[in-house]
């Protein structure tokens, strides 16, 4: 294996990911209003997905996670987007991560001191089912489809991204055992390599009421899969999830959670207060639970990314 691969990086570091990327897009004035969320942006406005990425890398993280989330040939169909166009944006979406990385890597050279490291890394994004619906599935799940039609509807974008030059896949927010279990069978199919992570209702629970314990089983030890974890979940639910699968897993583990905030999908609003902390103090208790990778996800801003950095280091 490659000792500056991602999942040799995962076996001999511990790595710090970045935050919400469409929590940093918002922040830079875009308007992520549209079905396709920060998808949209591949094709609008892709300058402004470089320099969503730029702040994460700057703000400490070493893994971009790409725009394609959302980026759907079922979501770009709607929008009047061919095959052709849509497979081309979603290529694009590591384009622009990989763009960001080598800027970063220009400044490390134009700054010593500025302590970037070398070996950042890109991962391409395979949101769940239910984020091509936009209407909130992703967070309730039991979307009534057998794995076989889960399998069809992942196919070819995770074909497509498996095809580019990005690092790792990172299948994210998942929230129903069948879905994973499609997904982790067509890695095996395409020779991918990903991490597989879910999306959860608590401190035991998928979001469609799984146990945690019950999923990792389902898809340990599958081809391709190089670590697993959980995203999109409030930080106050982490540490028990990370001890939980640590049970059910030898592989590293993930962990990036957003703000513990929920989302109105009507609305399309983030509502309530957050649920826990992502900051120097979560990175420690994380890791000492037993992650590997740390990060955030929806509403988790750069300044946080910084935070867990902070932690990292003085865990090390």
């Amino acid at each position: 294996m490659d000792p500056t691969s991602f999942p040799a990086a995962l076996e001999t570091d511990n790595l710090v990911l970045d935050g919400g990327l469409a929590t940093e897009l918002e922040a830079q004035g875009a308007d992520l209003s549209d079905a396709l969320w920060s998808a949209r942006i591949l094709a609008d406005d892709p300058d402004r997905i470089i320099s969503a990425h730029l702040a994460y890398y700057r703000a400490g993280a070493r893994v971009a996670t790409t725009a394609s989330y959302q980026a759907t040939f079922e979501g770009f169909a709607r929008r009047g987007i061919g095959r052709e166009a849509a497979a081309a944006l979603m290529r694009r979406s590591v384009e622009l991560a990989a763009d960001a990385r080598a800027g970063v890597y220009g400044e490390r050279r134009d700054e010593p001191a500025s302590g970037v490291r070398d070996d950042l890394f890109v991962a391409g994004s395979i949101g769940p089912y239910g984020a091509m619906l936009a209407d909130g599935s992703e967070y309730r799940g039991r979307y009534g489809l057998s794995v076989a039609q889960l399998r069809d509807f992942h196919r070819d974008r995770l074909a497509v991204l498996a095809g580019t030059p990005a690092d790792v896949l990172a299948v994210e927010t998942i929230p129903e055992l069948d879905e994973a279990v499609a997904v982790v069978e067509l890695l095996g199919e395409i020779e991918a390599a990903a991490w597989v992570s879910f999306s959860c209702a608590d401190g035991r629970r998928l979001r469609s009421g799984a146990p945690i314990e019950e999923a990792v089983a389902a898809i340990d030890g599958a081809s391709g899969v190089v670590a697993i974890g959980v995203n999109c979940t409030a930080p106050a639910h982490i540490e028990e999830l990370v001890t939980r699968i640590r049970t059910a897993t030898a592989l590293p583990i993930i962990a990036y959670p957003n703000s513990g905030e929920g989302w109105n999908a009507a609305r399309k609003a983030w509502t309530g207060a957050p649920g826990g902390r992502v900051d120097a103090a979560a990175a420690r208790r994380w890791l000492a639970a037993g992650a590997r990778a740390i990060g955030g996800c929806c509403r988790v801003t750069p300044e946080q990314v910084r935070g867990l950095a902070e932690g990292l280091r003085a865990s090390a």
